[in-house]
């Protein structure tokens, strides 16, 4: 069982962990850098593959002004095409595939930290089935390239990018309403610009593949992903004074 020691029962035990956790409020827990980590990795990963993919003259840079199909790069720099072709495709698969794990491991522990806090515990359930998804979505997308299996990467594209805007607005709302540490409404208001821009981006990102403007496209969807792993990182604020713990415990049946 994994549980975030601030939930449990009070014992005397748990009040001297309490209370020591509360004279050392401004240390760090290790626990508050996996957030952040989870940012770092995964944003320096797709860079990784963006620059192999403009080394190898397989998509124009996002700095281009046009994209012109008999120029000598063939693709617009979406993220997905970049990582169409090997040795990029390579690179791409590992980072989405671990990056993945990460974010999963990262939803775990917020549900585990939100459980029994937020006054709403039927939100916080949806927002990780809803969080869960999305990262399955990731592998889709790093598995299947766009141009051998454009319909399930489409899919993992809506799963990774639409599941993920609805988890930034739904962890915005329940920041708020959770006030952890009292920083709700401070964080709580950072996350709600963050998730509009992120929407913003989003709908810029459709529409303008929808009027051929691909590198504007390219660029709106860039900057909705990096808003987004921005958004995961804050998670650190909430993570920076919590513990996590894995119970093990026999079955009562074991004793029999």
């Amino acid at each position: 069982m994994l549980r975030d020691d601030t939930n449990s029962p009070k014992t005397a035990d748990d009040t001297l962990v309490e209370s020591t956790e509360t004279t050392t409020r401004r240390t760090l827990s290790w626990w508050g850098l996996l957030p952040p980590f989870f940012t770092l990795s995964t944003a320096s990963g797709l860079w990784i593959v963006y620059f192999v993919a403009v080394q190898e003259e397989r998509i124009v840079p996002l700095t281009s002004n046009t994209w012109r199909s008999n120029g000598p790069a063939l693709y617009p720099p979406y993220i997905s095409i970049a990582g169409n072709f090997p040795p990029a495709s390579c690179i791409f698969s590992e980072v989405m595939n671990l990056s993945a794990f990460v974010g999963f491991l990262t939803g775990i522990l917020r549900y585990v930290q939100l459980k029994g806090r937020a006054d709403m515990p039927r939100l916080n359930l949806c927002s990780l089935a809803v969080f869960s998804a999305g990262c399955f979505g990731m592998t889709l997308l790093g598995n299947f390239q766009v141009l051998t299996s454009l319909a399930i990467h489409n899919l993992g594209t809506f799963m990774a990018f639409g599941l993920g805007v609805v988890y930034c607005w739904l962890q915005s709302y329940i920041t708020l309403k959770a006030n952890l540490n009292g920083e709700g409404k401070k964080v709580g208001a950072v996350r709600f610009l963050m998730s509009g821009c992120i929407t913003v981006c989003m709908i810029l990102y459709f529409t303008l593949a929808f009027q051929q403007q691909h590198v504007h496209a390219a660029q709106s969807q860039w900057t909705l992903v990096m808003l987004f792993l921005v958004f995961i990182a804050t998670f650190a604020v909430e993570f920076r004074h919590r513990c996590f713990y894995l119970l093990c415990t026999e079955s009562p049946s074991s004793h029999n």
